[in-house]
């Protein structure tokens, strides 16, 4: 990270200690919480033009609109969901005791945990960094946020704007590689939030459970899209272009592989053919986001190899170049379950079509291998799209289209089994990041005065609770 300094890891744990002090000393209000919610929503909003800069260099190129749209405008409207309903989330909520436990009344408080750790990814830098972490401001926590080392500009940019919206006794900054990651995942924290790959994710956690630290895993894993023989072919090739090849293709829920059915496969690759030029033709490449790292793009260079020599047929979409890190929209036809592409989750321009003769084919595909993080059915049909919803499951699901569930506030958005475990965004976040505490308040006087031996004394109110 050229100019910015490291953070030592014999550093982690006493600034730990001290946002934990801080948040100990004064637990955040509601008027501290809107305040901070305000201010960090207009210091981001002031800078939307620098952060497309920063992430645009980490990537060697990255779509300025696509920055505004992913990283801006999902955090400002995150935000702005927050700050909309934190009081009413905040507000006691009264719980029935019945019967038997009157006249005792109960509440349930949203109480904050204490100190929420971050661990943010690459792909989108600042929007899976700002999000978890203003969830967790307006739940009451403290946050400590681990930003990517793979974007080391949008580090400092979140570094730099985090500084000054917050003391650094309520948010502060970790920068680093794996071993300050790694070092971070096992800090005491009083709630964990990691973005990343599956494997890593397993790490994070082995990481985590000597301190039990409860987790929030947001993984990935291999997103199906499934074309229904009733959808049109060239609607479902705009939209899981818009899905696949946004950001590079460098997305979690990007549609990994399509299911069509097998009469309409080459009409389909057809179609995205003609998506592909409209879209990134060779006056509008500024528009098509680049790989993030050499790494990166070696890595996908040797799917397309593996799959060759599986002999699978390999269509490129245009121009690829190492230098500049350009990979081309590739789609990838008749890639077997032995290929890597149809193996590990793709994170890439790449899009393994297959076919398949009968829906329950497709869906049988998807429930031999892991849960996916999303699920994209087109059809038209609401009895076939019933079908492969009753049949699946997965984090979250799209009907005729691709990652709209990410962006909506209101839904909460989280994987299942290997592709995560517990969720955020909106109240989801806000409970997720809050201990529900149930609380009981008794009456000066109530029948649990009675239970006491000699309970021969009280056996008839006794077997009257029992009916």
């Amino acid at each position: 990270m050229e100019n910015t300094v490291v953070t030592r890891i014999d550093e982690l744990a006493a600034t730990l200690s001290r946002l934990h002090d801080s948040w100990q000393a004064r637990k955040p209000d509601y008027a501290q919480r809107r305040d901070d919610l305000t201010r960090l929503r207009a210091a981001f909003k002031a800078r939307l033009e620098a952060m497309a800069d920063a992430v645009s260099e980490d990537f060697g190129g990255r779509s300025k609109h696509e920055s505004l749209i992913a990283d801006g405008m999902t955090v400002l409207g995150e935000i702005d969901h927050l700050l909309k309903h934190l009081r009413g989330w905040m507000r006691p909520k009264r719980i029935g005791v019945g019967i038997k436990f009157w006249p005792a009344r109960a509440e349930l408080r949203a109480e904050p945990v204490g100190v929420v750790g971050v661990i943010a990814p690459w792909n989108y830098p600042i929007n899976l960094a700002l999000v978890p972490l203003a969830t967790a401001i307006a739940a009451g926590n403290h946050v400590f946020l681990k930003p990517s080392e793979h974007t080391p500009r949008s580090a400092e940019f979140l570094r730099e704007l985090l500084t000054e919206v917050f003391p650094p006794s309520r948010v502060a900054v970790a920068l680093g590689g794996a071993e300050i990651a790694a070092a971070f995942a096992a800090l005491p924290l009083d709630h964990l939030v990691f973005t990343g790959s599956t494997a890593i994710g397993r790490k994070v956690m082995a990481a985590a459970a000597p301190n039990l630290t409860p987790l929030t895993l947001e993984l990935g894993g291999k997103s199906p899209a499934i074309v229904c023989d009733d959808y049109p072919v060239e609607k479902a090739a705009a939209r899981l272009a818009t899905g696949k090849w946004f950001n590079g293709g460098q997305t979690c829920i990007a549609p990994d592989y399509v299911l069509v059915d097998a009469g309409r496969r080459d009409a389909l690759v057809e179609a995205l053919k003609r998506e592909v030029a409209a879209r990134y033709g060779s006056s509008n490449d500024a528009d098509y986001t680049r790989i993030v790292n050499d790494g990166q793009y070696a890595r996908l260079q040797g799917y397309l190899d593996d799959a060759r020599t599986h002999g699978a047929q390999v269509i490129a979409l245009g121009d690829s170049d190492p230098a500049t890190r350009r990979f081309a929209p590739t789609l990838v036809l008749d890639a077997g379950d032995d290929t890597k592409l149809m193996q590990e989750e793709i994170f890439g321009p790449i899009l393994p079509i297959r076919g398949y003769r009968h829906l329950d084919d497709a869906i049988a595909h998807v429930n031999a291998n892991d849960r996916p993080l999303a699920l994209y059915p087109f059809s038209h049909d609401r009895a076939q799209v019933e079908r492969i919803l009753g049949k699946t499951l997965s984090g979250g699901v799209t009907v005729n289209d691709t990652l709209l569930h990410f962006g909506i506030s209101a839904l909460p958005f989280g994987g299942v089994g290997a592709s995560g475990m517990g969720a955020y965004h909106g109240r989801a976040g806000f409970d997720a990041f809050s201990k529900q505490l149930p609380i009981v308040w008794q009456a000066r006087r109530a029948g649990s005065d009675l239970l006491k031996p000699p309970y021969s004394k009280v056996e008839r109110f006794i077997k009257l609770l029992l009916r």
